[in-house]
């Protein structure tokens, strides 16, 4: 989940340029009040990564990018519009916790309020719900530069309680984790997938101290191995 500043909602729901400041994770999945920008016609690319129309993607309602994720989205409020990687190229991925259940995760970033969303929620028997595409850019991180090269997996559970962390949901996430980095085509290891809790500005601890980074990136490595197969489309039963 992000807090970064800038002129739209990607400040994670507070109000008019201030000083960046730090917000807790417990504070922004109890949700606040997100107040929405105005930009110009005129304002850079760079700022609110606006663009020329035609150059865009094509795009399919209810579509993911990952094999077998589940499709249900995040408010429009909590992620920016983009092209990746033609905008902006992806190399890192971001690993967090939700402090809370898979339901909790879904519910906040469904919530235009809430301000920041993750692409990916990983629930503990491993079924993996896509809130936001990979080609566009999620406040995720609590970092423009990084929710603009970065994918956010967000997992079910507590930062504090080791059982959160099932055999369902490593083996899950591993899977999702190597075809971004197969698709993006960066390296498996500790550089390119991080915790919140390394990036630079924030004060996150997720995914905390019981997340066995050895066993994550051990599966992870041997998923890219693996034949890629093509994404399809899951609806709910």
């Amino acid at each position: 989940m992000g807090d970064e500043k800038t002129e739209s909602t990607e400040d994670g729901g507070k109000a008019a340029p201030t000083p960046e400041r730090a917000v807790s994770r417990r504070a922004l999945l109890l949700g606040g009040a997100a107040v929405v920008g105005v930009g110009t016609l005129l304002v850079a690319r760079d700022e609110l990564g606006w663009r020329l129309p035609g150059g865009a993607k094509e795009r399919k309602e209810g579509a993911v990018d990952a094999r077998g994720a589940q499709w249900i989205a995040a408010s429009s409020a909590n992620w920016r519009r983009a092209d990746r990687p033609d905008d902006y190229e992806i190399d890192r991925i971001v690993v967090h916790v939700v402090q809370g259940s898979y339901r909790t995760a879904l519910k906040v970033f469904k919530d235009p309020g809430h301000g920041a969303a993750a692409h990916y929620v990983v629930r503990k028997d491993g079924h993996i719900a896509q809130m936001i595409r990979e080609l566009d850019v999620a406040f995720h991180a609590g970092s423009r530069r990084m929710n603009e090269r970065s994918v956010g997996i967000e997992h079910e559970g507590f930062v504090d309680r080791k059982e959160s962390f099932t055999d369902a949901m490593y083996e899950s996430s591993a899977r999702l984790a190597a075809g971004i980095c197969r698709r993006y085509d960066f390296p498996v290891d500790r550089e390119h997938i991080i915790g919140h809790v390394e990036v630079e500005g924030t004060d996150h601890t997720d995914p905390g101290p019981h997340w066995d980074w050895d066993r994550y990136l051990r599966l992870v490595r041997r998923e890219r191995d693996r034949p890629a197969r093509p994404a399809r489309t899951v609806t709910p039963a």
